[in-house]
């Protein structure tokens, strides 16, 4: 009886085991797949909200029998092309540059709509100095490191304030990067990496449970097995 109890053990272990192994491997498909369609969910209800735009006459739930989603995905995209044609020509750039001259005598709005933009440039174009160049500095102290994406190397003014080349750099949130901190750091203490944009947010976002992976070894590994 005794034998038969010490046998009884390593199985109901082992099968512990084998449960919560098969609940992690769900997990880690739901979980991805569950936040995807919830994101995809919000971009969908938030394109559609722009239908209201529409007088009630000419909305589409008004001849159909049920709502479809997805179709003020198409008339956002429509109305992107439409302001982006709108101001890519003369008299288009020269409504916006009067618009924008209006917003810089108005305080409050005018330091919103000024980040607004550059974080929007930043984001949607190819610059090599906007969001382009992955670093990492020492930050919040000394010790820790953090992730840091570079918005600008040339930081004018401040740096003759400061008495040394300096570059500016945007330090994301975890598990938010949309939030985070803006850093004027010594270009000596800055150490460059070959992540992408995407890497990186891909590393942040998980807070570090998505590291990159790279075929060679790091410099670190080779020179502890010499």
């Amino acid at each position: 009886m005794a034998r038969a109890k010490k046998q009884r053990k390593p199985f109901l272990k082992n099968w512990r085991t084998e449960l919560r192994n098969y609940i992690l491997a769900g997990l880690l498909i739901i979980v991805p797949l569950g936040v995807t369609i919830f994101a995809l969910r919000f971009i969908i209800r938030l394109a559609d909200s722009t239908l209201r735009l529409l007088p009630e006459s000419y909305r589409p739930e008004t001849y159909l029998p049920f709502h479809v989603p997805g179709l003020g995905i198409i008339l956002s995209f429509a109305l992107l092309l439409i302001i982006g044609f709108l101001v890519r020509n003369f008299i288009g750039q020269r409504l916006v540059r009067l618009g924008e001259k209006i917003i810089e005598h108005i305080p409050l709005v005018r330091s919103i709509y000024s980040g607004a933009k550059q974080l929007t440039l930043s984001i949607f174009t190819a610059s090599d100095q906007q969001f382009s160049r992955v670093v990492i500095i020492e930050y919040p102290r000394k010790g820790l490191y953090s992730l840091a994406f570079v918005t600008s190397q040339n930081t004018g003014h401040l740096r003759w304030l400061i008495g040394k080349p300096c570059i500016s750099v945007f330090v994301p949130t975890t598990p938010n990067p949309t939030s985070g901190y803006y850093l004027i750091v010594p270009l000596s203490e800055v150490v460059d990496t070959d992540l992408t944009v995407e890497e990186a947010f891909r590393i942040i976002i998980s807070a570090g449970m998505s590291p990159p992976v790279r075929n060679a070894k790091a410099p670190a590994e080779t020179a502890g097995e010499d």
